[in-house]
């Protein structure tokens, strides 16, 4: 195609222009001479954004300039998505773009159909979004919105664009950025490991406060029948009813890192001087995820699902973490099955422990410094592989002291516990072979994924919110967000702009 005459730089940006040239003579007067330097800061950051965005305007309006001028050295032949042609041609049709620096207008081409929608050729060499709001903007409140509460993120990108976006929408560009962390996931290509690195699979679940009508309907059943104590607050051991559970995945390589009990736990009196524990293993190509829409079933399978893309030939030891859930385990068992994988399931000790100590206080006064070395006699043995005698063990001291039903509850408990998941409780082999024993990882991932976020005090969610800030944390944690944000730009350029037009050489 032959050149055409380019319109001058200097004309279409006249406007920008003007408003740098008002600006420095501002910055130069004797009136700024005497303004203090948070003053000045302030001045150059409102009228540096308009400066901004008036060169957004003009580098717009120069666009707008060269594709009028493209369709008339060559007229073009324009068909839609539809695959008709659109033969009439428009000038002059416009837009709002909500930018990080305001809102501008995109004025382009329209080429049209009697019945059918119009087609903007200019749109897709701009990627322009489906509604008003820039993938810039959208970035910016993503960012914000999934550290912040709405009022806050909203009040934060008020100051720094101005009142370019409402909080109603605020939360819709959360759900719509949300939509492609799946398909960015199932794509991703993670790093070859030896057959000797571990792959550790880990599962929770936390609950999330919903408003009443996005709670699952057992939860809103139960709480409608729900008696309780007091009027204006909760009895010990009541529940409110208002939470939604969301389950938490969690996959990460670790290499064996051979411990003994007593490297775990301090035996009683201490150690010897000059001991140095060995050090556990540590996690790392670390991956999260969670849903509160979904239910455990399909966030196990995902997980599942990842670490079969780490490992698709099964060389490498799979090591499952979890707090011994019933539904939990049998969910894993199910999965392992499915993908045709001999898994490794070990129950967090930190769970154990809590029963241990909740045991012990069955036998010790309140206070008495003496519990902290019955503990570790009996955490000990159970690092040992020695869960089933421990188990007896406790059934009988409380059988001797004739403790009633109420002061042995915590022995009881303590040994129904033992004993109903003695095959996950091998630690001796465990720790042998140098795997995590503790679900520090995914406890983790429920505070920083939920709890820092989800749980801030008055937050009452639907579940379409929920889940697009649950998920858009788990990239963030990942430190994937950058990632997924460009191939979330690129997956929503093709929903947008899915057949390749007649550009008409529209140089910018």
């Amino acid at each position: 195609m032959e050149r055409y005459d380019m319109p001058s730089s200097s004309d279409c940006f006249e406007a920008a222009t003007n408003l740098f040239g008002a600006l420095v003579t501002d910055l130069a007067s004797p009136e700024a001479g005497g303004l203090a330097h948070h003053e000045v800061e302030d001045l150059l950051e409102e009228r540096g954004r308009d400066l901004l965005r008036q060169l957004f305007q003009d580098h717009l309006d120069l666009r707008e300039k060269r594709e009028q001028e493209a369709v008339e050295q060559r007229r073009p032949r324009v068909f839609g998505a539809d695959g008709l042609l659109r033969p009439r041609l428009e000038r002059g049709h416009g837009r709002l773009l909500a930018t990080v620096f305001g809102t501008v207008t995109v004025s382009r081409c329209a080429w049209r159909h009697l019945e059918a929608s119009n087609v903007h050729p200019a749109d897709e060499v701009l990627s322009l979004p489906r509604g008003r709001h820039s993938h810039g903007l959208a970035h910016l409140t993503v960012r914000a919105a999934i550290r912040m509460s709405y009022d806050a993120a909203h009040e934060t990108i008020v100051r720094r664009c101005g009142r370019v976006l409402g909080k109603r929408r605020l939360a819709g560009l959360l759900v719509e950025a949300a939509r492609d962390i799946d398909g960015f996931y199932e794509a991703r290509v993670f790093e070859p490991c030896t057959a000797s690195t571990v792959l550790v699979l880990s599962a929770d679940g936390k609950g999330i406060v919903m408003r009443p009508e996005a709670l699952r309907e057992v939860t809103r059943q139960a709480a409608a029948k729900r008696q309780h104590t007091f009027r204006t607050r909760l009895a010990a051991g009541e529940k409110s009813g208002r939470k939604r559970m969301a389950t938490l995945g969690a996959v990460y390589d670790t290499e064996p890192a051979p411990r003994r009990p007593h490297d775990v736990i301090t035996p009683p009196g201490g150690f010897a001087d000059g001991h140095v524990r060995r050090p556990g293993p540590v996690a790392r190509s670390k991956w999260l995820v969670g849903s509160v829409e979904q239910d455990a079933e399909h966030v196990i399978a995902q997980v599942f699902d990842h670490a079969q893309a780490r490992d698709p030939d099964h060389r490498r030891t799979w090591v499952v973490l979890v707090d011994g859930a019933r539904h939990q385990l049998d969910l894993v068992q199910a999965e392992a099955r499915l993908h045709g994988i001999d898994v490794h399931i070990v129950i967090d000790i930190i769970h154990v422990l809590e029963k241990a100590w909740s045991a012990a206080w069955c036998f010790h006064r309140p206070g008495d410094k003496t519990v902290e070395d019955w503990v570790a006699t009996h955490a000990l043995a159970i690092l040992n592989g020695d869960a089933e005698e421990v188990a007896n063990d406790l059934q009988a001291q409380a059988d001797q002291a004739g403790l009633t039903s109420e002061q042995r509850h915590g022995v009881d408990t303590c040994v129904r516990y033992l004993r109903g998941n003695i095959d996950f409780l091998h630690y001796d082999q465990a720790l042998a072979a140098g795997w995590p024993i503790a679900t520090g990882i995914i406890e983790g991932t429920a505070r920083h994924l939920i709890a820092d976020r989800l749980d801030i005090g008055g937050a009452r969610w639907g579940p379409a919110g929920a889940e697009a800030v649950l998920k858009l944390r788990a990239p963030t944690a990942n430190g994937d967000l950058e990632a997924y944000w460009r191939h979330h730009i690129a997956a929503e350029h093709r929903r947008l702009y899915p057949s390749d037009q007649d550009q008409y050489g529209l140089i910018a």
